[in-house]
This record gives C-alpha cells, sequence and structure tokens, in this order.
C-alpha cells in the first residue's frame, strides 16, 4: 500500500527560518507534502531554491506581503485548484491543490485579535466569518463525497483539553465557545474527522502552540491546539489505519533556536 506523509506547520516567517529551522526538521522526518502557513512574503519572494535542495520540487504558494500567506512544497506533482472565497478581505489564508488524488485545503485561519466581541472587534469580526464561509463551503460539496484533507493554523483549540486550562482561557480568543462551535460546524459541514482526537481521545492533553511570551515553554506548558488535520469520510481507513503511530505532534521543534511559536503536525496518509 502506498503511503504519503503530509506536513503542516506555522513557520511565522518562511524566510527567516528555511535554512536554521524548516531544513534540519525536514532532514529527519522527510514529509511528502509540507504546507506551510503565515509565510510573511510576497509570492515572488517565497525560497523555491532552498526548498529545491531540500528536495521538493512542486511548488503551490499563495504570498502576500505582510502577516498572512501560504504554500505548499511537495515532492509529488501538484495540480492547481481554483481557490474558494473563504477570505472577505482577500487576504493569502487559503489554498487548494490536488496530490496523490487527494484534494488538499492548507489554511491560514484569522488570529481574531485580543477581544473576543465582533461588535467592537473588527479581527473577531473577520474571524468568524472566515470560518462561517468555510462551513458553508464544505455543506455545499459534502454530497461529492470527494477525499480531501483540511490541513492548517486554524486558530482554535477546540475542545477542553485542547488548552492547558479549559476554564480559564474560555473567555480568550481561540477557545471562545463562539469559535469552537464555529470550528464544529465546519468539521460537521461535510463529516470531516479530525485526526488528532480520532487517534489520541481526550483527555490525552495536545498541543501544537506555544506563546512567545513564556520564558520556558516546557515548565509552564501552557499550550493550545491550533494546528489540526482533517480527511472527509473517503479518506478514513486512508488516516486511521496505521494507527496513533502514523500521527505526530512535533513538540520538540518549539524548543530549537528561534524557533516558530508553533509546532509541525504529520499524517502518514495509506493510500
Amino acid at each position: 500500500m502506498a503511503a504519503i506523509t503530509i506536513a503542516t506547520w506555522n513557520v511565522n516567517s518562511v524566510r527567516l527560518r528555511a535554512g536554521p529551522l524548516i531544513a534540519p526538521y525536514v532532514e529527519r522526518v522527510k514529509p511528502d507534502v509540507l504546507c506551510l502557513q503565515e509565510i510573511k512574503c510576497r509570492t515572488e519572494e517565497f525560497p523555491e531554491a532552498a526548498f529545491r535542495e531540500m528536495g521538493y520540487s512542486h511548488f503551490h504558494v499563495r504570498g502576500q506581503k505582510g502577516m498572512h500567506g501560504v504554500a505548499i512544497a511537495s515532492r509529488l506533482p501538484l495540480e492547481d485548484l481554483p481557490d474558494e472565497d473563504m477570505c472577505l478581505r482577500g487576504e493569502a489564508r487559503h489554498q487548494r491543490v490536488r496530490v496523490a488524488g487527494v484534494e488538499l485545503h492548507n489554511f491560514y485561519v484569522p488570529a481574531g485579535g485580543d477581544e473576543p466581541d465582533p461588535a467592537i472587534n473588527p479581527r473577531f469580526e473577520h474571524k468568524l466569518d472566515f470560518i462561517a464561509r468555510m462551513a458553508d463551503c464544505f455543506a455545499a460539496r459534502k454530497a461529492e463525497n470527494a477525499p480531501m484533507v483540511l490541513v492548517g493554523d486554524f486558530n482554535i483549540a477546540p475542545y477542553e483539553h485542547d488548552v492547558w486550562s479549559h476554564k480559564q482561557l474560555l473567555k480568550v480568543v481561540s477557545h471562545t465557545p463562539v469559535e469552537t462551535e464555529g470550528l464544529d460546524r465546519v468539521r460537521k459541514s461535510a463529516d470531516f474527522l479530525d485526526v488528532a482526537r480520532e487517534l489520541i481521545p481526550e483527555p490525552e492533553k495536545l498541543y501544537t502552540w506555544w506563546s512567545y511570551r513564556s520564558r520556558d515553554y516546557r515548565a509552564s506548558n501552557r499550550g493550545r491546539r491550533l494546528d489540526h488535520i482533517w480527511v472527509s469520510p473517503a479518506l478514513r481507513d486512508a488516516a486511521l489505519s496505521a494507527g496513533r503511530d502514523a500521527f505526530t505532534i512535533w513538540e520538540a521543534e518549539r524548543g530549537r533556536e528561534k524557533p516558530s511559536d508553533h509546532v509541525p503536525v504529520t499524517l502518514r496518509l495509506s493510500l
């Protein structure tokens, strides 16, 4: 049975971290498809040469000046698919390709700012709108039963044990009920499987992000699970048949020199 490994990673500046952080990780893990978020560069500024040195030869980049941008580097051919209308501001936060017969979506959902009130915080309103558009998009396609993988920084920790303190974070952006309920609507819109929680049920704690504000992230361990890999029902067996060993949160990457505040997450998909 053939298998491909898909990785997702918010790298918080691809040009800053391609050499010192991403390349050593790729050498160790060798993901076939690497989905990046918050690349912080225009499309033409993406450091393709550095990724070719890592062994990638196929690229799909949605760049933008500023804090956004998504990119996919792959060892396998990528078919460009039309973008969905997810972002009312037209920011580079989503891309869609087909790889190895699978429709792959890479997301960078808006963070939403600090105040979880759309009436006074336009950034939070934008986040909720983005999530609603995701749900509408996939609900309209549910009947297709297409083999789809959704990955990326969703900027929402959906469950109680996806954060270090459920009670203390209920009013903190990324874990508020309106966000978690919105993300659950996206998941249910096409019966997606949250691979992490299918393979590693609660109450086990799972985190993919630790704030830069923490001097020692290991000691405080105040993390959140913001980075996700979901699959459609058509890929249930492909995602789950190999069990827990096929899914990895690479926590050690948070402890590297000048790391991203997110760590990579991988799934070995048996096709």
